[in-house]
């Protein structure tokens, strides 16, 4: 037998009553509430009670079940209304049958008080004025009168009892017209794949997993590093050294144990991006390289899942949605080539204080919410643009264009831009010191910002110094025939730099393998050799 459900139909005491008959009980008590004409100072002229059922049922059961473990009862039971009730209706009953009256009174009380607090139920109040709102679930159980006595444990809402876990609440976002437990059952059938679980992914898994987004995949690489935790909070200086995707899990584990992970502690690329996305509504990029962005936004537009993307370049940002369900622009509607990486500096190279990969990370936390909910003023082809510094914004209107037709963009296979790159070869070359690579005829030209210069100088006896940003502004100035070698921190940009210039015609410029760093680390295990 069911010892907890809802109805649409009115609360027939009675019958329930029957239900509980046990010759061998000497004690009985029951619980009854109901619609009362008055709440907060407002006159009421009827309710809506609304629940989640599938979690309903299930958490009601369990509460019903504690009980039984808790107090010497036989049994137990507690139905609740759901729909419209008028003045004067049930609107819960609980019963409990014991052998001792005292169990009987304590078990009912605890059912009730329970299920007050545990149970996915809202209750919408219409008043005489015409108006109406949701209230707290915490303050559905007690709209009516009590035949028991009153609570002698009262605690502040979702607090746990000594001994218990407590549970994930969703009554403050609940109580949002918009959402409602219509909009939270939406939340716990969702799913989300997050790649990436750095400055972005951090707001992001967390915001998500709070809300009480039912599936959440995890896809990320990368080891903790200790500069990473000033701006990704969810873990510790202990965490050092341990994989992202496993230290994110267990987090999100703590902060919501309801919570389906999928962890994948891999690199996303163009052969396992399938598998990996397929079956979820939603992709939410916090990756901090054009390649993947790209590859993302080619997938999204394959399996027809919506996107949400973002960007940070130290104080500012961006923000964009690519949705083939809405035919909205893609990413190669407004760049038809991927941007090379390290073209632009990630956080590494270019720095970022922690909160602004925060703010652009809850940004596309909310949405993502918007999306799985519905909710209107989510973006459609528009680029959002925020400069932290200054607290500025602008809109970029985007344009789909003829490439994009149907729901797939048709310009470019899936990822064939940043993946179908040439390999290295000859595009990285590797010297013993720069004055090795002057002497051999090369022009050694340091792209790195002048802070960057500042803190470690170039290590040769002539060199030219122009940022990169100056370089692919003045290509004039670098001769056709001769020989250029870009030197940066550790190789990433000069290499994306080497293969720009390339595509622009000058031919005869390299990059120096490793960078200045790896110059270094050479130096050092030269000098530590026998």
């Amino acid at each position: 037998m069911s010892r907890f459900r809802f109805t649409g139909a009115p609360v027939e005491p009675t019958q329930l009553r029957a239900e509980l008959s046990d010759p061998s009980c000497g004690g009985y008590a029951a619980f009854e509430g109901w619609v009362r004409d008055h709440s907060d100072g407002k006159r009421v002229t009827r309710l809506e009670y609304e629940a989640f059922e599938r979690l309903g049922i299930g958490e009601g059961e369990r509460i019903v079940e504690e009980a039984r473990q808790r107090f010497s009862i036989e049994n137990a039971l507690c139905v609740h209304r759901v729909g419209s009730l008028a003045i004067g209706d049930m609107a819960v009953w609980v019963g409990v049958s014991a052998p001792h009256r005292d169990e009987a009174f304590r078990a009912c009380r605890y059912i009730i008080d329970e299920v007050k607090h545990r149970v996915p139920i809202w209750k919408k109040e219409h008043y005489v004025s015409g108006d109406s709102g949701w209230v707290n679930c915490e303050r559905c159980a007690a709209a009516g009168e009590t035949h028991v006595a009153a609570r002698e444990d009262e605690h502040d809402h979702a607090h746990a009892r000594p001994g218990e876990t407590a549970r994930p609440d969703y009554s403050r976002q609940m109580v949002l017209r918009e959402v409602g437990a219509a909009g939270q059952a939406r939340l716990a059938a969702a799913s989300v794949a997050v790649v990436g679980a750095g400055g972005l992914g951090v707001p992001v898994l967390g915001y998500l997993a709070g809300a009480g987004v039912g599936r959440l995949g995890i896809i990320d690489a990368d080891r903790l590093d200790a500069s990473n935790l000033h701006r990704q909070t969810l873990y510790a200086l202990a965490d050092v050294g341990a994989l992202k995707a496993e230290l994110a899990a267990a987090r999100l584990r703590a902060l919501n144990p309801e919570l389906h992970l999928d962890v994948h502690a891999l690199r996303l690329d163009a052969g396992n991006g399938p598998t990996l996305l397929r079956g979820h509504d939603l992709i939410v990029d916090c990756t901090d390289n054009f390649a993947t962005k790209f590859l993302l936004n080619d997938l999204a537009q394959t399996l027809g899942i919506p996107l949400v993307l973002a960007s940070v370049y130290q104080y500012e940002g961006q923000i964009q949605v690519v949705d083939p369900q809405r035919a909205s622009a893609c990413l190669r509607c407004i760049w038809p080539q991927a941007t090379r990486d390290g073209l632009v500096g990630n956080c590494a190279e270019a720095g970022v204080l922690g909160p602004v990969p925060g703010v652009f990370g809850s940004l596309q936390a909310l949405e993502a919410l918007k999306i799985l909910l519905d909710l209107p003023g989510r973006l459609e082809d528009e680029l959002l643009v925020i400069d932290l510094l200054r607290l500025t914004s602008s809109r970029v209107r985007l344009h789909r264009t003829a490439e994009c037709r149907g729901n797939a963009c048709q310009r470019l296979p899936v990822a064939s831009a940043p993946a179908g790159e040439e390999a290295p070869g000859e595009l990285e070359l590797s010297f013993a010191s720069l004055d090795e690579a002057l002497a051999a005829g090369y022009g050694v030209i340091d792209i790195r910002e002048p802070t960057e210069l500042a803190q470690r100088p170039t290590p040769a006896l002539r060199s030219r110094h122009l940022p990169l940003g100056m370089l692919l502004e003045r290509t004039r100035e670098l001769p056709l025939a001769e020989r250029h070698l870009l030197v940066c921190a550790h190789g990433a940009r000069s290499l994306a730099a080497a293969r720009e210039l390339r595509a622009r015609g000058i031919v005869r410029v390299y990059s120096l393998r490793g960078g200045i760093f790896g110059l270094t680390a050479d130096t050092d295990r030269r000098r530590a050799a026998p």
